[in-house]
Formats: C-alpha cells, sequence, structure tokens
C-alpha cells in the first residue's frame, strides 16, 4: 500500500515519471529537489512535499483516486459489500473506490480501481477498443493451430471473438492481448479449441502494467500514468 512518507526514488517510480534506477541516477545528478531544495539519494518525501525534476512538478492526481491493484485468485470483483471476498473490503482503501471492468474470481492480476466514474464509463465505452494483455498457462503443449486460431478468433457466446495479439511463452504458455472482454473469455476459446487453463494472470491495461507488483498489493496510478490513459481514451473516442 501507499505510504505518506516514502523514499524518494520509489515516490518517483509510483508517479510514472520513471523507474527506481532511473530516479538514483536523476537524484544523484542533482536534478531532483524536495521543497526547493536540492535532494539526496535515500531521502523520504513528506506527505504534502512539492517534488520537481528541474522546472517539472512530479505528483499525484488531485481528488480523484485511481488505483492499480494486483487482484488474487479467489477475490471478486465487485464494489459490492454483500460478497465476502470483494475487492474493495480486500484492499481496504480509506475512501471510495470502484472496479473498472472485471477480473473473473479465478484469474488472478491487474484491475483498475477508482473514485472517477467518468473514468469508469469512458472505459466501459471504448470496450472492444482498448488492449489488455494476459499471461496464460494451459494444461497440455501447444500447437500451431491453436495458435492460429486464438489469434484470428473463436466462436464464444454466440459471437467470433475479434483477432488477438498471440505470442507463446512455453510449451503450455502464451501471452495475448485482447480488445474486448466478453465473459470468462479466454477460458472460453481455450475449452472451445479442448484446452484447460490452469493459470490467467493480466499484466496490462491500456498503458498500465502491473509491473513487479505482489498479489494483494496497490498502488496509486502517477500523473503520467494518468494523463496517457486519458489521452488514450480520448483518442479512442
Amino acid at each position: 500500500m501507499m505510504m505518506e512518507d516514502r523514499r524518494l526514488n520509489k515516490y518517483l517510480a509510483d508517479s510514472g515519471y520513471c523507474s527506481r534506477r532511473e530516479a538514483d541516477r536523476l537524484i544523484e545528478a542533482g536534478q531532483v529537489t524536495i521543497n526547493g531544495r536540492v535532494a539526496a539519494l535515500g531521502e523520504r518525501v513528506p506527505a504534502g512535499a512539492r517534488v520537481m525534476v528541474g522546472k517539472e512538478e512530479i505528483g499525484f492526481a488531485g481528488d480523484k483516486v485511481y488505483l492499480a491493484v494486483y487482484k488474487p485468485v479467489g477475490i471478486v470483483s465487485t464494489a459490492d459489500t454483500r460478497e465476502k471476498d470483494n475487492i474493495v473490503d480486500f484492499i481496504a482503501y480509506p475512501g471510495r473506490v470502484y472496479p473498472i471492468g472485471r477480473l473473473d474470481k479465478d484469474s488472478e492480476g491487474l484491475l483498475l480501481l477508482t473514485s472517477d466514474g467518468d473514468i469508469v464509463n469512458r472505459i466501459l465505452r471504448s470496450e472492444g477498443r482498448h488492449e489488455k494483455e494476459y499471461e496464460v498457462r494451459v494444461n497440455k503443449p501447444l500447437t500451431a493451430e491453436f495458435l492460429s486460431r486464438m489469434a484470428s478468433g473463436v466462436p464464444v457466446l454466440g459471437q467470433t471473438t475479434l483477432p488477438a495479439g498471440i505470442r507463446q511463452t512455453g510449451p503450455d504458455s502464451f501471452t495475448l492481448t485482447l480488445v474486448q472482454g466478453l465473459n470468462r473469455q479466454i477460458r472460453r476459446m481455450c475449452e472451445y479449441l479442448g484446452y484447460e487453463v490452469l493459470r490467467l494472470k493480466r499484466v496490462r491495461v491500456l498503458n498500465i502494467s502491473l509491473g513487479r507488483m505482489r498479489p494483494g498489493e496497490w498502488r496509486q496510478l502517477g500523473d503520467r500514468e494518468t494523463r496517457e490513459l486519458m489521452a488514450l481514451l480520448d483518442k479512442q473516442g
């Protein structure tokens, strides 16, 4: 979870400005200031401090909350408190947030939550146009036909899935990039082709990546990530 007082390199990385390694390089080069004072390696950023790289102020999105969450298997992508394993109670964020879209209970990985109802509507309206990337492992070796069919389209829920990007990563594993989100789509696609999904992990939604987060962890999106996300949604109309 995000801490009020955190290391400067983590602050810059969490903001989406750069990696921790690049942050350390910028700090060593004297390009980072905290409240107008040149910062030092290992320094911590107190809540409310003004952090700048050169002439650019680095902060987080204002009053609206945008969270990237690593949803574990078994947690349900809902804000409905009648569901005991709902994602909102699970992360216990100190404010009202809602999941953007869904990730089924048996799957894990990146789920976005926000207090911004407008962005929820914008992302849902753009369904079929924004990319989501998954890492998948199945119960038997992949074949050329399987890879080709998954990429070109498979009958699911009375329709043929849209073309998808696929890359084999092992004898029984692959990454799949979708631009639609039918109910349990990847599991249904694999089942149609005679395969069973053993593990399904979402690693990216649009420009937001899971990175090195672990199950149950969450972080706030940085200003740069949020601006890029809004720009992509604007481009998609």
